[in-house]
This record gives structure tokens, C-alpha cells and sequence, in this order.
């Protein structure tokens, strides 16, 4: 609102090659090429002062801080909402469902700090958090997860962003965490992690790793935000917050880079 004063907290995480990457994405590393330089063009006897710089960049849709749509993950080779995979891919994307379809994202947001509920500055590596995590995380700041907002949940992975494989092994989100977002009614959920689920956790009863993609985006139709940076936010004390995220019109892809902010008023 105009006049009143507000914090803004950056969630994205720095992109560089050497940022982790997902192993299913490794082939699509991160990649910036300046291939236009200032001297290419100085010619100042011809054309005066001004010269210009440009680059190329090459990366995949699920690197760095990025948003999944619902094309993303298919239960039984089925999208959400009962769309068969086989009608809407081709080798150019998805004419249903695909990244351009996601609506920027205004919403009420909440943190949820999983970390801090333990008492430590991050999680464990392999730590599998649950619904009743979320819940006793809720209880202990005094907030509650509401229908139509996006819930993130901070692990302290965070601060291991330059040490992959650290971070990769982080700690992560099990099928009750999943249920537990679904059942609350949220437009989307992010964390501070590579893939929001526990890696390596396969779900007993779905019989897949990664249940929680399969629940939110295939089975909900919840968005997913990844490889947040939430450590300020946290450290600010903010647990409610309207959170922006835009993310990139890219037709057809299943995914898109995406640059949240938490903004927090008064």
C-alpha cells in the first residue's frame, strides 16, 4: 500500500555453474556465455562512445530456484485433472498444463521452520520431516496454514547451497507432509531444498520416491517452489508474509526459473 513501508526478502538462490543440480536434470546444467563484448563493437571515431555486451544463457527449466507445473509429474500417465500424457506431449512441450498456464503467484505466505522447532540451524541430512512436523511447527510460532495460500518450509538446507553434494543429500518432505499442504488447500508449497521430498524415500504405500510430487502436482494440482533461500526471512522473525512469484512464460515447458519474494509490511 502506498505509504506504508515494507521489507522485501529475496528467496532466490545466486545461479552459477557450480550450484547444485537435481541428478534427473544434470544434463541441462546451468550455463551463462557473454558472447558479445564491449571492445566488439568500439569503434569511437565511427559511432561514438556507446558500446554494448550480451550474453547466451543455457539451462534447464528445474535448476536453481525454479517452480514445477503440473506437467511436471503424471500419476499412471495421467496429469491433473484426468488429462492423458499421451494427448498433450510432444517434442516441444505440453499444450496442457505447461508453465504458462501458472497465474503469477500474489498470495498470503507462511514459514514454516522445521529447523528451528528441532532447535538447530539446519536439519539433519536424510531427515525425513512429516505432517506432524508442519503441525508442531505451526503450533510453536502461532500460525496457521490457510486455503489459497503457499506454505514454505525452511530445513536450514539452505546454507549448504555451495556444497553439493551436501545439499543434495539434505533433509526433505514424506507423503504426510503432502497430504497435510493438500488437505489445508494451498495454492503451492516451497523449500529450501533440491526436490521439497526426502531423497531416497520410497512412499510404502504409493510403492514411488517422490510421493509428495506425485500427491501435490499430479493428484492436487498444488505448485511446487524449490531451492528457496529462506535463512533471512527466518532469521527476521516474519512467518507471515504475501509472497510474489512470477514466473516465466515459457509455452509448453514444465517448469520455469522464478525469482520469489517474501514482502512483509509495516
Amino acid at each position: 500500500m502506498k505509504g506504508v513501508a515494507a521489507h522485501i526478502f529475496d528467496l532466490e538462490q545466486p545461479r552459477t555453474e557450480n550450484m547444485p543440480i537435481h541428478p534427473a536434470h544434470k544434463q541441462a546444467r546451468y550455463s551463462y556465455l557473454l558472447h558479445r563484448h564491449h571492445e566488439d563493437e568500439y569503434r569511437p571515431q565511427e559511432s561514438g562512445p556507446r558500446t554494448g555486451a550480451a550474453g547466451i544463457l543455457i539451462c534447464g527449466e528445474h535448476t536453481g530456484t525454479h517452480i514445477d507445473a503440473l506437467s511436471h509429474q503424471s500419476d499412471a500417465l495421467t496429469l491433473c485433472g484426468g488429462v492423458p500424457v499421451g494427448e498433450v506431449q510432444s517434442p516441444r512441450g505440453f499444450t496442457r498444463h505447461g508453465v504458462e498456464e501458472i497465474e503469477p503467484i500474489v498470495a498470503p505466505g507462511v514459514l514454516l521452520d522445521v529447523a528451528a522447532k528441532d532447535g538447530v540451524e539446519s536439519l539433519e541430512p536424510g531427515r525425513v520431516v512429516t505432517g506432524i512436523d508442519l503441525e508442531e511447527s505451526c503450533e510453536r510460532q502461532g500460525v496457521e496454514v490457510e486455503a489459497g495460500s503457499v506454505a514454505l518450509v525452511r530445513l536450514g538446507n539452505a546454507s549448504f547451497w555451495d556444497d553439493e553434494e551436501i545439499y543434495l543429500a539434505g533433509a526433505g518432505m514424506d507423503a504426510s507432509a503432502a497430504y497435510w499442504m493438500a488437505e489445508r488447500g494451498v495454492l503451492a508449497v516451497g523449500a529450501d531444498n533440491m526436490a521439497w521430498d526426502a531423497p531416497g524415500v520410497r512412499d510404502p504405500e504409493l510403492g514411488c520416491m517422490m510421493a509428495g510430487h506425485l500427491i501435490l502436482l499430479a493428484r492436487e494440482g498444488i505448485y511446487i517452489i524449490e531451492n528457496l533461500a529462506l535463512d533471512e526471512l527466518a532469521a527476521s522473525g516474519h512467518y507471515l508474509f504475501d509472497l510474489i512469484c512470477t514466473p516465466l512464460k515459457l509455452v509448453g515447458a514444465t517448469g520455469s526459473p522464478v525469482r520469489p519474494v517474501a514482502v512483509v509490511s509495516g
